[in-house]
């Protein structure tokens, strides 16, 4: 189908591929904005000339510790300028970059660390010691940790060491005493590298992206240069309004976020924006900011949008610079559309990714053509079709429900040292099955309505109910448990479980959810615990979550 005449005027029907890696990308940035402010963190700017700088001298430091072509080296970091020079320095040298969730646990990094067997980390001070807590058998060479602080403006970092209760607060939450690690400053304490040193070619792999799965553990999804690449290409042809050089970005999202990394990693530098960068979405940073240097371009997920709209009206200031705001990851309600823009300069439009496509594939036109409510047409230069969910080759007529697969340059590579997950999903032809089940109108555009997987997504976040459900049964008093998604207009989904208990034993709400916080990251643990007699169980004994679902909502 012909999806082109819904597109705004000026977007083509294809993307040429890209012929540089991700490394050329940012050096033509570097090159073309070197007087211009790149990142700013809390009020302290690094111009682009000054990140190529700091990119170049931290891939000699880490060549020097033993960075090959090929190695993966994992980052642990918040958002952060230190994140965004070490995902380039990691590149430059060919290695691939493994981005991990800075909250996640030492249980739930022990799986990624025994898949991708990185020997080299760059973590955030405070997850350092989740790193000790590995057991000998995961072999790490070298800790670099990094210390948020330093990064800081020194007014802020002054204001930070008075010896008061709440500037103690504001410190442990950036920052903690690490012994026995290189540090960020040893790698930046570096010649630059030599200018000879070969550079990635545009197919070769730059980073693994773990995505959880309704097994219960996290697959590896391999994306090259040209993943990634054309990805951003393929939102710069969406998004024609989104001018070189001249926008202003708000990293909100997490950058180890398939989202975030995309979006301001890879995209806001083929722009060349000026990037503000928030640790974590506190809504008192981003609206100081909004006062001082407004944004053009706003990415994040409906929660967001509807607090940052509140919040600005509340305290009028003005987002009328926001001219783009694009949404992903869940639902978006059209009256958080409605709200957002009464405030800003332009639409808010919806979108839909996986991190399997690098990660997104649809979108909402930023034109009048767009449908509120759905997630979209295909990007330029990819193709989508709804087949039946149990057989792949049946496409199924317009308005019927079906699986989305989609095929495009965007389209991962496959799942790291996992040929069997890799095989259900990568279908024949370049297809890639989503998951999802979908409807489309008379027009092409595409509606979420149901997911095959069990997958439960809050907050943008995808979260296995195998994962949750093996820890709460480790639980003394747990018997047996079943992990399910709930509607939740904030998050769109909030998990919560069933639970049914041993013989005899009574149970603490209070009591689980901190045995399962030590466990799991924070927006894993159930946000509800339902006490039945028993689950319903298939013939042959598996759960049956639908049904459950089915159950609490009828309780919730």
């Amino acid at each position: 189908m012909d999806y082109t005449s819904f597109y705004q005027p000026g977007v083509p029907a294809k993307v040429d591929p890209p012929a540089e890696s991700l490394v050329e990308m940012y050096e033509t940035a570097v090159a073309q904005s070197k007087n211009r402010v790149a990142l700013n963190f809390f009020g302290r700017t690094t111009t682009y000339s000054e990140l190529g700088d700091q990119v170049s001298r931290v891939a000699e430091g880490l060549h020097r510790l033993g960075v090959n072509p090929g190695d993966r080296v994992a980052i642990i970091l918040p958002n952060c300028p230190q994140h965004v020079v070490a995902f380039y320095a990691i590149l430059r040298l060919g290695a691939i970059v493994v981005e991990h969730n800075p909250l996640y646990t030492a249980r739930e990094l022990r799986h990624m660390f025994e898949d991708h067997a990185a020997r080299i980390v760059i973590a955030w001070d405070s997850a350092v010691e989740k790193l000790r807590e590995q057991p000998h058998d995961i072999q790490l060479d070298h800790i670099i940790s990094v210390n948020l602080l330093h990064e800081l403006p020194w007014t802020k970092r002054l204001a930070l060491r008075l010896p008061l209760p709440q500037t103690r607060a504001a410190r442990k939450k950036l920052t903690t005493k690490v012994k026995h690690t290189q540090t960020w400053e040893d790698l930046l304490n570096h010649h630059p590298l030599k200018k000879t040193y070969p550079k990635p070619r545009v197919t070769d792999i730059a980073m693994i992206q773990y995505t959880s799965g309704t097994t219960g553990l996290p697959k590896g999804a391999i994306l090259t240069h040209l993943n990634l690449h054309i990805n951003a290409l393929q939102g710069a042809a969406w998004m024609p309004q989104v001018l070189t050089g001249k926008e202003v970005f708000y990293a909100i999202l997490p950058f180890f976020h398939a989202f975030g990394t995309t979006m301001f990693l890879v995209f806001g530098l083929l722009k060349q924006a000026r990037i503000h960068i928030f640790p974590t979405f506190d809504l008192a940073l981003v609206l100081a900011a909004a006062k001082k240097d407004p944004p053009t371009v706003v990415c994040a997920v409906p929660p967001i949008f509807e607090a940052i709209a509140l919040g600005a009206k509340k305290r009028r200031i003005s987002l009328k610079s926001a001219k783009i705001s694009f949404s992903g990851a869940m639902s978006l309600p059209t009256s958080t559309i409605d709200l957002w823009e009464s405030i800003a300069g332009g639409p808010l439009v919806e979108g839909y990714g996986m991190t399997e496509c690098s990660p997104v594939a649809l979108g909402n036109p930023f034109f009048t053509t767009r449908r509120p409510g759905s997630v979209g047409i295909p990007f330029p230069s990819t193709e989508i079709k709804v087949v039946d969910p149990d057989n792949p080759s049946i496409e199924v007529k317009r308005g019927e429900r079906g699986e989305l697969l989609v095929r495009g340059p965007q389209v991962f590579q496959g799942y790291w040292n996992n040929p069997e997950e890799t095989e259900k999903t990568l279908l024949p032809d370049g297809w890639i099955a989503s998951g999802d089940i979908v409807t489309q109108d008379e027009d092409g555009f595409t509606t979420i309505v149901d997911r095959k997987k069990e997958l439960i997504i809050t907050s943008g976040f995808n979260v296995a109910p195998t994962e949750v459900e093996l820890i709460l049964k480790s639980y003394p008093a747990i018997a047996d448990a079943a992990v399910v998604g709930l509607p939740n207009r904030h998050s769109g989904e909030e998990v919560v479980a069933a639970i049914q208990l041993q013989p005899g034993h009574t149970m603490n709400d209070d009591d689980v959810r901190t045995f399962c916080r030590a466990r799991l990251a924070a927006y894993k643990v159930p946000r509800k615990l339902f006490i039945v007699e028993t689950l319903p169980k298939s013939l042959l004994g598996k759960v049956l979550r639908a049904q459950v679902r089915q159950d609490l909502l009828s309780k919730a």
